[in-house]
């Protein structure tokens, strides 16, 4: 084998292996609607099964105000906690499933937005656009739409908010749980 087949081996060899890593990091940085994150370096992380409120409903024909409620489980999940290097903590809403379904951040430091709301975040840019073209403000950021909702902002050294996809809220949790 020549020299310059060697080098040209090498150097398709290392693109191909670069190429893999950045499919790979782009994969680890997983948001709403998808994996939970990969904590960066520096980061600690912690998490904690938690049952959401349990769906209570009242049978019609009961007329006795002595009757008991019935009750049907809901779905536990999953907060999971990272606190970056610049002490923003953020909390990450982690269905039976694996699937992040909201999010919560609160800190010194605005996290990367998205990072956070991954394939989310064009969406939220464009609703936030609108709204900004609409009524000529700055400020808190605040998307409610079917699919989507952002709450977020504060100021230098305190920045707070939270997203979560209402259709993917487990039964008996709703966006006030996201915390």
């Amino acid at each position: 084998m020549s020299k310059s087949s060697r080098l040209a081996r090498a150097v398709t060899l290392t693109s191909l292996g670069l190429c893999c890593t950045l499919i790979a990091v782009r994969s680890a940085r997983a948001g709403l609607g998808g994996s939970p994150m990969t904590p960066p370096a520096g980061a600690s992380t912690s998490s904690r099964v938690v049952q959401g409120s349990p769906v209570v409903s009242r049978s019609a024909s009961t007329a006795s105000s002595s009757a008991s409620p019935s009750q049907s489980a809901s779905a536990a999940y999953t907060v999971r906690e990272t606190t970056f290097g610049s002490g923003t903590v953020v909390h990450e809403y982690v269905s039976a499933a694996g699937t992040v379904f909201g999010i919560a951040w609160q800190g010194p430091q605005m996290p990367d937005l998205a990072d956070l709301l991954g394939s989310y975040f064009p969406q939220y840019v464009d609703a936030v656009k609108a709204a900004r073209s609409a009524h000529g403000r700055r400020g808190a950021s605040v998307v409610d739409q079917d699919t989507l909702v952002v709450r977020s902002g504060g100021h230098m050294g305190a920045f707070a908010g939270v997203a979560w996809l209402p259709q993917a809220l487990p039964a008996g949790v709703s966006g006030q749980d996201i915390q």
